[in-house]
């Protein structure tokens, strides 16, 4: 590969996720080659999740440096802004609306990345390249050699590759801890006509029960499908001696730990349709930086992993256009877009990490109750 070729390197995760997809179409906007290495097969090989809101001050920008916010906009779940939080025993605290005006528009996960997917020309994304090893050459240079034997060289490298980067030790010793929370994620389906006390609960958008350790955070998908998300603060040998792969006895240990909440809320969990899945959280040093070093930078979750707060896609996607715009300024400078990227980028990502981290899904505080997300959603005017 050349230099104005970046490779955006996958090792187990996805590099054709939103933030290696957006740096692929910005740099296509602006006539630069890339290829994005994906260790998945196929792009149906996984779910994508579930919903995101975009945010106009971060995620929105990104899409507007690659030219798709028309594309954006058609796939917007209208009126699914609206946010409820609602107190243990069901009672209504808070009934935000969608104001209409855009700021965090609700999408698809699996849309958003389809049609990231669809702004790239075809054999821009190699499927089922899992990198299993990477290596410096000197002089910029680097090489990814793939889990079936075949290998890249290339004059700039992106590592996009998520929590569990191949990438990242190239730039830094740091690994991702346990942050010492974790999701147990579910579903309810048809639940307009199945549960439609639950259905009431959540409303039309999203909804936030929490309490000092302990919350149940739940949204509406396309039709009544409701996803849950219980986050549970807890150490990871207590979630080890649950066997999840018993779906009904893992259900009713987590089901057990929000004991005398109302039934509303625990029916989103005890009434699941889908076996619970575990999602632990780990994140990285915040405020993690490293010296530059030629021809290879991060983006997203290898850059800057964090306990979700609502804007690790966001930033991903932030990221991947920002690194992408920096190229095509400093086409003959490659040195000088990377070390422009990451000098913005730092800052950047830990202030996110900073701001939102401790208040959203903070719920190790002591004062993460429903009333004080209240207080926060006020004094911040969100």
């Amino acid at each position: 590969m050349t230099p104005k070729e970046p490779s955006c390197a996958l090792p187990s995760r996805s590099c054709a996720g939103l933030g290696g997809l957006t740096l692929a179409r910005v740099l296509h906007v602006h006539g630069i080659p890339v290829t994005v290495y994906e260790a998945d097969p196929s792009p149906s090989a996984r779910t994508q999740g579930g919903m995101l809101d975009i945010h106009d001050y971060n995620g929105q920008l990104a899409l507007k440096a690659a030219d798709l916010m028309d594309e954006f906009h058609a796939i917007v779940l209208e009126g699914h802004q609206t946010m409820r939080v609602l107190d243990q025993d069901g009672t209504l605290l808070l009934d935000k609306a969608d104001d209409g005006t855009g700021g965090r528009p609700e999408v698809m996960r699996g849309e958003l990345r389809q049609m990231l997917l669809d702004s790239l020309p075809a054999g821009t994304v190699r499927w089922g390249h899992k990198a299993s090893a990477v290596r410096a050459l000197g002089e910029g240079r680097h090489e990814v050699t793939f889990s079936d034997g075949g290998a890249v060289v290339t004059g700039l490298l992106v590592g996009a590759d998520g929590a569990w980067s191949r990438v990242r030790p190239l730039l830094s010793d740091a690994v991702p801890e346990y942050a010492g929370t974790s999701f147990v994620e579910t579903y309810l389906f048809d639940a307009d006509t199945r549960h439609p006390a639950a259905a009431e609960a959540v409303g039309g958008g999203s909804m936030m029960a929490p309490a000092p350790g302990k919350e149940i955070f739940a949204h509406r998908e396309s039709g009544d499908t409701l996803h849950t998300y219980v986050a549970l603060s807890k150490p990871q040998d207590w979630f080890a001696a649950i066997d999840f792969t018993d779906a009904a006895t893992a259900t009713a240990r987590i089901a057990a730990e929000f004991e005398g909440w109302a039934p509303k809320l625990t029916t989103l969990i005890a009434d699941g349709d889908t076996a619970p899945v575990l999602r632990p959280h780990h994140a990285l040093p915040l405020g993690l930086r490293w010296d530059r070093v030629p021809g290879v930078t991060l983006l997203g979750d290898a850059a800057h992993l964090a306990a979700p707060n609502g804007e690790g896609a966001n930033l991903a996607m932030l990221d991947g256009a920002e690194v992408g715009k920096a190229l095509a300024a400093h086409p003959d400078d490659i040195e000088g877009a990377l070390t422009e990227y990451e000098q913005a980028m730092f800052p950047r990502s830990a202030e996110v990490a900073t701001f939102e981290g401790a208040e959203i899904h903070g719920i190790d505080s002591e004062d993460n109750t429903a009333h004080a997300l209240i207080n926060m959603f006020t004094e911040k005017g969100q």
